[in-house]
């Protein structure tokens, strides 16, 4: 017979053991921990996008790892968006594995990071003072806000809890508008005209509704640095012109009535160029792609994960906030018939 080849019930129970504790510590063996994921607020379809990627069983690369597990299903009676689309996006999350809890409490207590969806940036800053405060990693939606005071207030808080926030625009994370910053047929940005859509909403102020997409994509694409803002509105199209610190300029025309399309045509050093079609790939020579992977949601889902899971806030709270900024000082330009109004002079007021 062979040496140790019957053992005693204690024995094997020691062996048992002993291999557990070693398969728990072996990498190759261990299923990857999920970073419980929590949706505040659910009358926005982005909601339920970002659910399907990180939920998806075969999420690759920096989506995997990520697991949405429960959604606040708040909303706003006074918007119709919001009252439409709230029964909808409850009902499709939930084909998603995510369950709805009663409380933003009870939200806090089953997840390590959050996400704001709600469409109604007046809740925001309330929304986003009991995450903070609970210190959960925070995403907010556009819009971040709808005033300055209250985005100002949302960083201030991040900073004073020490908890990482930040907000943008899916915009900015569609590939052909944040692959013209180093273009090569473009080189260095030199200028940039972006138009879009300029829907509002009678409770936010003006541009930061819907308009504040095609903003960022001009910040996405110029970077920040403006230092005065001039706007010319009429019943066709806002039309916002930004002088950056460096003498380069921006424009954005908010599309109010005519065939409506999102992009930009960004005029740099080496060439001219448009900045394609939302979702999709870089122009080369002029011709947009079409048939490639479209991003939509995707792009800034990455950015999503890799924030989640440790990574800095891929845009900065000073950024955002000049971008803001931005836009309360097209506001004041407006009322002052198209005068040209400082970006800090906005910043700076009580």
């Amino acid at each position: 017979m062979l040496a140790g080849r019957h053992r005693c019930p204690i024995e094997l129970l020691a062996v048992c053991l002993l291999g557990c504790l070693l398969a728990r510590s072996t990498p190759a063996g261990a299923e990857e921990p999920k970073v419980r994921v929590g949706v505040l607020g659910l009358d926005n379809y982005q909601a339920v996008a970002y659910a399907q990627l990180f939920n998806d069983p075969k999420a690759a690369g920096e989506l995997a790892g990520l697991r949405v597990v429960a959604a606040y299903p708040v909303g706003s009676a006074d918007i119709e968006e919001s009252v439409v689309g709230l029964p909808k996006w409850k009902e499709q999350i939930g084909t998603f594995g995510v369950e709805l809890v009663g409380s933003i409490d009870e939200l806090l207590g089953r997840v390590d990071v959050v996400m704001i969806m709600s469409l109604d940036g007046r809740t925001h800053l309330e929304q986003a003072r009991a995450v903070l405060k609970a210190g959960k990693p925070l995403y907010i939606g556009r819009p971040l806000a709808a005033s300055l005071a209250d985005a100002v207030a949302i960083f201030e808080l991040a900073k004073e809890t020490k908890t990482p926030c930040w907000s943008s625009s899916q915009h900015r994370f569609s590939p052909g508008f944040i692959g013209m910053r180093d273009h090569p047929e473009v080189g260095r940005v030199l200028g940039c005209d972006v138009y879009g859509g300029c829907p509002t909403e009678p409770h936010h102020a003006e541009l930061f509704w819907h308009a504040v997409h095609g903003i960022e994509t001009l910040y996405t694409i110029m970077g920040p640095g403006c230092v005065s803002v001039r706007c010319t509105s009429t019943p066709y199209a806002e039309s916002i012109t930004g002088e950056w610190a460096d003498g380069r300029v921006g424009t954005y025309r908010g599309i109010k009535q005519g065939a409506l399309k999102y992009s930009a045509t960004v005029f740099g050093e080496k060439g001219v160029s448009t900045a394609g079609i939302y979702g999709h790939g870089v122009p080369v020579q002029g011709v947009v792609p079409t048939n490639d992977e479209y991003m939509g949601y995707k792009g800034i889902a990455i950015e999503l994960a890799k924030f989640f899971k440790g990574g800095p806030p891929p845009v900065s709270a000073d950024e955002t906030l000049e971008l803001f900024a931005f836009m309360e000082a097209a506001h004041e330009s407006k009322r002052q018939k198209g005068e040209a109004v400082r970006i800090d002079a906005v910043l700076d007021k009580p």
